[in-house]
Protein backbone atom coordinates (compact mmCIF):
# COMPACT_ATOMS: atom_id res chain seq x y z
CA UNK A 1 0.00 0.00 0.00
CA UNK A 2 0.64 3.84 -0.72
CA UNK A 3 -0.05 5.74 2.50
CA UNK A 4 0.26 9.20 3.65
CA UNK A 5 0.22 10.57 6.77
CA UNK A 6 -0.77 14.32 6.86
CA UNK A 7 0.24 16.54 10.43
CA UNK A 8 0.79 20.23 10.99
CA UNK A 9 4.54 19.95 11.97
CA UNK A 10 7.24 17.83 13.83
CA UNK A 11 7.45 19.47 16.90
CA UNK A 12 7.14 17.90 20.37
CA UNK A 13 3.84 16.36 21.16
CA UNK A 14 2.52 13.11 21.15
CA UNK A 15 0.84 12.38 17.47
CA UNK A 16 4.79 13.77 16.29
CA UNK A 17 5.68 11.35 18.41
CA UNK A 18 3.52 8.49 16.70
CA UNK A 19 4.64 9.70 13.19
CA UNK A 20 8.35 9.06 14.46
CA UNK A 21 7.55 5.51 15.82
CA UNK A 22 4.55 3.99 13.03
CA UNK A 23 5.90 5.02 9.16
CA UNK A 24 9.29 3.31 9.86
CA UNK A 25 7.37 0.45 11.05
CA UNK A 26 4.96 0.48 8.32
CA UNK A 27 7.84 0.43 6.09
CA UNK A 28 9.60 -2.50 7.87
CA UNK A 29 6.17 -4.36 6.82
CA UNK A 30 6.73 -3.83 3.17
CA UNK A 31 4.41 -0.64 2.86
CA UNK A 32 5.04 2.86 1.69
CA UNK A 33 5.08 5.65 3.77
CA UNK A 34 5.44 9.39 3.95
CA UNK A 35 4.87 11.72 6.05
CA UNK A 36 3.35 15.33 4.76
CA UNK A 37 3.50 18.61 7.28
CA UNK A 38 2.34 21.91 7.37
CA UNK A 39 4.83 23.74 8.85
CA UNK A 40 8.30 22.09 7.95
CA UNK A 41 10.72 23.91 10.67
CA UNK A 42 13.54 21.38 11.13
CA UNK A 43 13.24 19.86 14.36
CA UNK A 44 14.44 16.90 16.55
CA UNK A 45 11.51 14.94 15.38
CA UNK A 46 12.07 15.98 11.71
CA UNK A 47 15.64 14.74 11.68
CA UNK A 48 14.92 11.72 13.47
CA UNK A 49 12.30 10.53 11.13
CA UNK A 50 14.43 11.18 7.78
CA UNK A 51 17.42 9.38 9.92
CA UNK A 52 14.97 6.64 9.26
CA UNK A 53 14.71 6.91 6.01
CA UNK A 54 10.96 8.29 5.88
CA UNK A 55 9.86 10.80 3.04
CA UNK A 56 9.04 14.18 4.66
CA UNK A 57 6.89 16.32 2.60
CA UNK A 58 6.53 19.90 3.45
CA UNK A 59 4.77 22.82 2.40
CA UNK A 60 6.93 25.55 3.74
CA UNK A 61 9.52 26.32 6.51
CA UNK A 62 7.25 28.55 8.97
CA UNK A 63 4.04 28.25 7.06
CA UNK A 64 0.37 28.81 8.84
CA UNK A 65 -0.85 24.95 9.38
CA UNK A 66 -4.32 26.75 8.95
CA UNK A 67 -2.97 28.25 5.32
CA UNK A 68 -5.82 27.56 2.81
CA UNK A 69 -3.58 26.96 -0.11
CA UNK A 70 -2.83 23.78 2.06
CA UNK A 71 -6.20 22.56 0.25
CA UNK A 72 -4.27 22.88 -3.30
CA UNK A 73 -1.29 21.65 -2.10
CA UNK A 74 -2.99 17.91 -0.74
CA UNK A 75 -5.45 17.90 -3.65
CA UNK A 76 -2.19 17.59 -6.48
CA UNK A 77 -0.42 15.35 -3.71
CA UNK A 78 -2.93 12.84 -2.72
CA UNK A 79 -4.05 11.51 -5.87
CA UNK A 80 -0.74 9.35 -5.52
CA UNK A 81 -1.47 6.89 -2.51
CA UNK A 82 -3.78 4.78 -1.50
CA UNK A 83 -4.64 5.69 1.93
CA UNK A 84 -4.68 9.41 3.39
CA UNK A 85 -4.12 9.63 6.90
CA UNK A 86 -4.43 12.12 9.16
CA UNK A 87 -3.75 13.84 12.03
CA UNK A 88 -4.71 17.52 13.66
CA UNK A 89 -7.56 19.77 12.93
CA UNK A 90 -6.45 21.29 9.95
CA UNK A 91 -4.69 18.70 7.99
CA UNK A 92 -8.68 16.69 9.23
CA UNK A 93 -10.39 19.55 7.75
CA UNK A 94 -8.41 19.92 4.38
CA UNK A 95 -7.68 16.51 3.43
CA UNK A 96 -11.68 16.19 3.85
CA UNK A 97 -11.85 19.41 1.01
CA UNK A 98 -9.25 18.41 -1.36
CA UNK A 99 -10.62 14.62 -1.56
CA UNK A 100 -13.81 15.78 -2.41
CA UNK A 101 -14.30 14.73 -6.51
CA UNK A 102 -11.39 12.39 -5.80
CA UNK A 103 -12.14 9.83 -3.61
CA UNK A 104 -9.14 8.32 -1.76
CA UNK A 105 -9.54 6.40 1.26
CA UNK A 106 -9.16 8.43 4.35
CA UNK A 107 -8.30 7.77 8.27
CA UNK A 108 -7.72 9.93 10.68
CA UNK A 109 -6.60 9.63 14.31
CA UNK A 110 -8.54 11.43 17.11
CA UNK A 111 -5.65 12.20 19.66
CA UNK A 112 -7.85 14.13 22.23
CA UNK A 113 -11.13 13.02 24.50
CA UNK A 114 -12.02 16.78 23.93
CA UNK A 115 -11.55 20.08 21.83
CA UNK A 116 -12.76 23.54 22.09
CA UNK A 117 -14.27 23.55 18.65
CA UNK A 118 -17.31 20.57 19.29
CA UNK A 119 -18.61 23.91 22.34
CA UNK A 120 -18.93 26.43 18.90
CA UNK A 121 -22.44 26.09 17.41
CA UNK A 122 -20.47 26.90 13.96
CA UNK A 123 -17.37 24.26 14.24
CA UNK A 124 -19.13 21.15 15.55
CA UNK A 125 -21.48 21.04 12.26
CA UNK A 126 -18.64 21.66 10.35
CA UNK A 127 -16.99 19.13 12.39
CA UNK A 128 -19.72 16.92 11.81
CA UNK A 129 -19.79 16.65 8.53
CA UNK A 130 -15.51 16.46 8.38
CA UNK A 131 -15.63 13.54 10.44
CA UNK A 132 -18.24 11.72 8.14
CA UNK A 133 -15.95 12.35 5.12
CA UNK A 134 -13.42 9.43 6.51
CA UNK A 135 -13.76 5.81 6.02
CA UNK A 136 -12.36 4.98 9.03
CA UNK A 137 -11.85 7.48 12.80
CA UNK A 138 -9.20 5.70 15.21
CA UNK A 139 -9.48 7.00 18.34
CA UNK A 140 -6.67 6.42 20.83
CA UNK A 141 -8.43 6.03 24.17
CA UNK A 142 -11.85 4.39 24.94
CA UNK A 143 -13.54 8.30 26.44
CA UNK A 144 -12.01 9.69 23.07
CA UNK A 145 -14.20 6.94 21.02
CA UNK A 146 -16.90 7.38 23.97
CA UNK A 147 -16.74 11.14 23.47
CA UNK A 148 -16.61 10.87 19.74
CA UNK A 149 -19.39 9.23 19.51
CA UNK A 150 -21.78 11.41 21.58
CA UNK A 151 -21.06 14.40 19.58
CA UNK A 152 -21.43 13.48 16.07
CA UNK A 153 -24.24 10.77 17.30
CA UNK A 154 -22.47 8.22 15.36
CA UNK A 155 -22.79 4.40 16.59
CA UNK A 156 -21.20 2.87 13.40
CA UNK A 157 -18.46 0.66 13.06
CA UNK A 158 -16.04 3.33 11.12
CA UNK A 159 -15.25 4.63 14.80
CA UNK A 160 -12.50 2.22 16.85
CA UNK A 161 -9.75 2.43 19.25
CA UNK A 162 -6.50 1.53 18.76
CA UNK A 163 -4.15 2.24 21.78
CA UNK A 164 -0.97 4.33 21.32
CA UNK A 165 2.20 2.42 21.90
CA UNK A 166 5.68 2.75 22.27
CA UNK A 167 9.00 0.99 22.11
CA UNK A 168 8.49 -0.14 25.97
CA UNK A 169 12.44 -1.92 25.47
CA UNK A 170 14.05 1.59 24.58
CA UNK A 171 13.02 3.42 27.83
CA UNK A 172 13.08 0.47 29.78
CA UNK A 173 16.87 -0.43 28.49
CA UNK A 174 18.14 3.64 28.25
CA UNK A 175 21.02 4.59 29.92
CA UNK A 176 20.08 7.17 32.66
CA UNK A 177 21.69 10.54 31.99
CA UNK A 178 24.08 11.81 34.17
CA UNK A 179 23.03 15.87 33.35
CA UNK A 180 19.80 15.86 35.91
CA UNK A 181 22.18 15.10 38.78
CA UNK A 182 24.79 18.01 37.29
CA UNK A 183 22.19 20.61 38.13
CA UNK A 184 21.29 19.45 41.12
CA UNK A 185 23.47 17.19 42.80
CA UNK A 186 21.66 14.44 45.34
CA UNK A 187 18.32 16.14 45.04
CA UNK A 188 15.31 13.98 44.57
CA UNK A 189 14.24 14.17 40.86
CA UNK A 190 10.72 15.05 39.73
CA UNK A 191 10.40 14.91 36.54
CA UNK A 192 7.35 16.30 33.74
CA UNK A 193 7.77 15.41 29.87
CA UNK A 194 5.14 17.58 27.56
CA UNK A 195 4.96 20.54 25.37
CA UNK A 196 3.33 23.62 26.95
CA UNK A 197 0.20 23.79 25.67
CA UNK A 198 -3.19 24.90 27.25
CA UNK A 199 -3.74 21.23 27.38
CA UNK A 200 -1.38 20.28 29.72
CA UNK A 201 -0.76 21.40 33.47
CA UNK A 202 2.30 21.85 34.56
CA UNK A 203 1.16 25.20 37.03
CA UNK A 204 0.13 22.58 38.84
CA UNK A 205 3.05 20.50 39.32
CA UNK A 206 5.36 23.55 39.96
CA UNK A 207 3.14 24.80 42.89
CA UNK A 208 2.90 21.51 44.17
CA UNK A 209 7.10 21.79 44.32
CA UNK A 210 6.59 24.36 47.15
CA UNK A 211 5.01 21.49 49.51
CA UNK A 212 7.84 19.49 48.97
CA UNK A 213 10.94 19.59 51.31
CA UNK A 214 14.27 21.47 49.82
CA UNK A 215 15.84 18.61 48.18
CA UNK A 216 12.98 17.54 45.87
CA UNK A 217 13.64 19.19 41.98
CA UNK A 218 11.67 19.24 39.32
CA UNK A 219 12.58 19.36 35.69
CA UNK A 220 10.49 20.24 33.28
CA UNK A 221 11.01 18.98 29.41
CA UNK A 222 9.17 20.29 26.19
CA UNK A 223 8.94 23.77 24.41
CA UNK A 224 5.76 25.65 23.80
CA UNK A 225 3.31 28.76 23.89
CA UNK A 226 2.60 28.48 27.73
CA UNK A 227 6.77 28.05 28.76
CA UNK A 228 6.40 32.21 29.48
CA UNK A 229 3.65 32.02 32.12
CA UNK A 230 5.42 28.94 33.65
CA UNK A 231 8.42 30.35 33.85
CA UNK A 232 6.66 33.56 35.04
CA UNK A 233 4.65 31.37 37.88
CA UNK A 234 7.67 29.72 39.19
CA UNK A 235 9.68 33.15 40.04
CA UNK A 236 6.72 34.84 41.81
CA UNK A 237 6.80 31.61 43.78
CA UNK A 238 10.74 32.19 44.61
CA UNK A 239 11.12 28.15 43.08
CA UNK A 240 13.77 29.20 40.80
CA UNK A 241 16.16 27.50 42.19
CA UNK A 242 14.27 23.95 42.52
CA UNK A 243 12.27 24.17 39.07
CA UNK A 244 14.57 23.68 35.73
CA UNK A 245 13.35 23.97 32.35
CA UNK A 246 14.98 21.72 29.91
CA UNK A 247 13.86 22.73 26.91
CA UNK A 248 12.94 20.77 24.04
CA UNK A 249 15.06 17.23 23.92
CA UNK A 250 15.87 14.55 22.10
CA UNK A 251 17.35 12.22 24.95
CA UNK A 252 13.85 11.66 26.43
CA UNK A 253 14.10 8.39 27.69
CA UNK A 254 17.53 8.73 29.16
CA UNK A 255 16.11 11.44 31.23
CA UNK A 256 13.74 9.63 32.57
CA UNK A 257 15.79 7.46 33.56
CA UNK A 258 17.29 10.18 35.86
CA UNK A 259 14.09 10.82 37.48
CA UNK A 260 13.05 9.83 40.99
CA UNK A 261 9.37 10.51 39.82
CA UNK A 262 7.64 10.52 36.92
CA UNK A 263 4.61 12.67 36.44
CA UNK A 264 2.12 14.00 33.62
CA UNK A 265 -0.10 16.62 34.95
CA UNK A 266 -2.74 17.48 32.20
CA UNK A 267 -6.23 19.29 31.85
CA UNK A 268 -7.20 16.45 29.25
CA UNK A 269 -5.61 13.55 27.37
CA UNK A 270 -6.31 11.13 24.22
CA UNK A 271 -3.83 8.47 24.86
CA UNK A 272 -0.69 10.64 26.18
CA UNK A 273 2.51 8.38 24.54
CA UNK A 274 4.58 10.29 27.39
CA UNK A 275 2.66 9.19 29.94
CA UNK A 276 3.41 5.93 28.96
CA UNK A 277 6.98 6.13 28.20
CA UNK A 278 6.87 7.31 31.58
CA UNK A 279 5.59 4.26 32.97
CA UNK A 280 8.41 2.52 31.04
CA UNK A 281 11.13 3.33 32.50
CA UNK A 282 10.99 1.62 36.12
CA UNK A 283 9.73 4.83 38.40
CA UNK A 284 6.72 5.79 40.36
CA UNK A 285 4.16 7.32 37.91
CA UNK A 286 1.73 9.86 39.16
CA UNK A 287 -1.07 11.65 37.18
CA UNK A 288 -3.87 14.01 36.92
CA UNK A 289 -7.38 11.92 37.08
CA UNK A 290 -9.05 13.97 34.21
CA UNK A 291 -10.18 11.70 31.00
CA UNK A 292 -7.11 9.66 29.10
CA UNK A 293 -4.77 9.33 32.00
CA UNK A 294 -7.27 7.67 34.60
CA UNK A 295 -7.76 4.88 32.29
CA UNK A 296 -4.34 3.84 31.68
CA UNK A 297 -3.12 4.61 34.78
CA UNK A 298 -5.81 3.53 37.69
CA UNK A 299 -4.63 0.56 39.38
CA UNK A 300 -1.14 0.46 38.54
CA UNK A 301 0.18 4.13 38.88
CA UNK A 302 -0.99 7.72 41.57
CA UNK A 303 -3.77 9.68 40.22
CA UNK A 304 -4.36 12.96 41.91
CA UNK A 305 -7.36 15.38 41.85
CA UNK A 306 -6.99 17.32 39.34
CA UNK A 307 -5.19 20.92 39.70
CA UNK A 308 -4.39 19.82 42.96
CA UNK A 309 -1.64 20.43 44.33
CA UNK A 310 -1.27 19.83 47.60
CA UNK A 311 -2.60 16.35 47.02
CA UNK A 312 0.28 15.90 44.62
CA UNK A 313 3.00 17.06 47.35
CA UNK A 314 1.59 14.49 49.24
CA UNK A 315 1.28 11.45 47.31
CA UNK A 316 4.82 12.10 46.20
CA UNK A 317 5.78 12.25 50.20
CA UNK A 318 4.12 8.63 50.67
CA UNK A 319 6.16 7.06 47.74
CA UNK A 320 9.38 8.70 49.21
CA UNK A 321 8.13 7.65 52.93
CA UNK A 322 8.20 3.92 51.83
CA UNK A 323 10.58 1.90 49.71
CA UNK A 324 8.56 -1.27 49.16
CA UNK A 325 5.50 1.22 48.24
CA UNK A 326 7.80 3.17 45.87
CA UNK A 327 8.98 -0.34 44.12
CA UNK A 328 5.65 -1.78 44.26
CA UNK A 329 4.29 1.39 42.37
CA UNK A 330 7.29 1.32 40.07
CA UNK A 331 6.86 -2.35 38.97
CA UNK A 332 3.19 -2.03 38.19
CA UNK A 333 3.76 0.61 36.27
CA UNK A 334 6.03 -0.80 33.94
CA UNK A 335 3.40 -4.02 33.64
CA UNK A 336 1.40 -1.74 32.25
CA UNK A 337 3.45 -0.20 29.98
CA UNK A 338 4.24 -3.35 28.39
CA UNK A 339 0.28 -3.47 27.24
CA UNK A 340 0.55 -0.80 25.22
CA UNK A 341 4.01 -2.19 23.47
CA UNK A 342 4.46 -0.64 19.70
CA UNK A 343 3.97 -4.05 17.82
CA UNK A 344 0.01 -3.91 18.80
CA UNK A 345 -0.81 -0.41 17.83
CA UNK A 346 0.87 -1.21 14.43
CA UNK A 347 -0.42 -4.52 13.59
CA UNK A 348 -3.42 -2.20 15.01
CA UNK A 349 -3.02 0.00 12.23
CA UNK A 350 -2.56 -2.36 9.22
CA UNK A 351 -5.86 -4.03 10.10
CA UNK A 352 -7.09 -0.68 9.82
CA UNK A 353 -5.39 -0.54 6.52
CA UNK A 354 -6.42 -3.58 4.86
CA UNK A 355 -10.37 -3.33 5.96
CA UNK A 356 -10.99 -0.29 3.52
Amino acid sequence: MKILHVITTLYTGGAEKLMVDLLPRLKAAGHEADLCIFDGSRTPFYEEITAKGIKVIDFGVGNSVYNPKNILKLRKLVRNYDIIHTHNTSPQFFAALANIGIGKNLITTEHNTHNRRRNLAGFSSIDRWMYNQYQSVICISDKAEENLREFINNDTQKINVIYNGIDVAKFSEAPKSDELEAIASDAKKVVMVAAFRPQKDQQTLIKAIQYLPENFHLYLIGEGECLQECKNLTESLGLSARVHFMGRRSNIGELLKAGDYIVMSSHYEGLSLSSIEGMSVGKPFLASDVDGLREVVQGFGVLFPHEDEKALASEILNLDKTKEEYNRVAGACYQRALQFDISKMVEGYLNTYRSI
